[in-house]
């Protein structure tokens, strides 16, 4: 898209940031005012713990252009126990969601049920006479493609996690990648 004065304007795109925060109480809400009071829409938001104590992960996806972007990183580093933010949306990365599905699946079409499962490598994690809790983990595109096939049998409940990334390979995607306090300025800015 070209703008009125000739130059490229910013293109809205999904966007991934992991967020590495302290592991305490309230941070989760303080990251999820931010985005509301700056009218920030969350796509998909993820949090677990990390391998160093302490830690959380934050997953968060958003969709931005580069200026917004910008601005949600900036606004982030400057929140107390906001440790360190990585930018995945233009590394390459390997990403998933988990679905749990209950679908109605009776002695008719238990069979059928199963082999959709089969095919998208799903698993049956619970069996009732009536019903299937099957669990999947994959990309938005599979998990979505499984639900449109189930749908005819009767989906009773279901419920996903949000996306989760990570960069490949073994660098990380982060020009800093020890962890810094928020109330130090960043790159010189407040």
């Amino acid at each position: 898209m070209i703008s009125n004065n000739g130059n490229h304007a910013n293109k809205k795109t999904m966007r991934t940031f992991a967020v590495y925060v302290e592991n305490k109480p309230g941070v989760l809400n303080r990251v999820a005012s931010l985005f509301r009071r700056r009218a920030f829409n969350i796509e998909s938001l993820t949090v677990g713990h990390t391998d160093e104590e302490g830690v959380s992960r934050m997953t968060i996806v958003i969709e931005a252009d580069d200026t917004v972007a910008w601005r949600v990183e900036a606004n982030l580093y400057k929140m107390v126990n906001v440790l360190r933010i990585e930018d995945l949306t233009h590394v390459p990365i390997v990403s998933r969601d988990l679905a749990l599905i209950k679908v109605k699946a009776n002695a008719e079409n238990r069979a059928q049920v199963l082999q959709i499962c089969d095919v998208f490598r799903a698993h049956v994690v619970d069996v009732h006479p009536e019903a299937l809790v099957v669990e999947i983990t994959g990309a938005e595109d599979k998990i979505e493609g499984l639900l449109d096939v189930l749908r005819p049998f009767g989906i009773i409940e279901m419920v996903r996690t949000g996306r989760v990334a990570m960069a490949r390979g073994s660098a990380t995607p982060s020009e800093a990648p020890e962890f810094v306090s928020a109330a130090l300025p960043v790159n010189g800015k407040n």
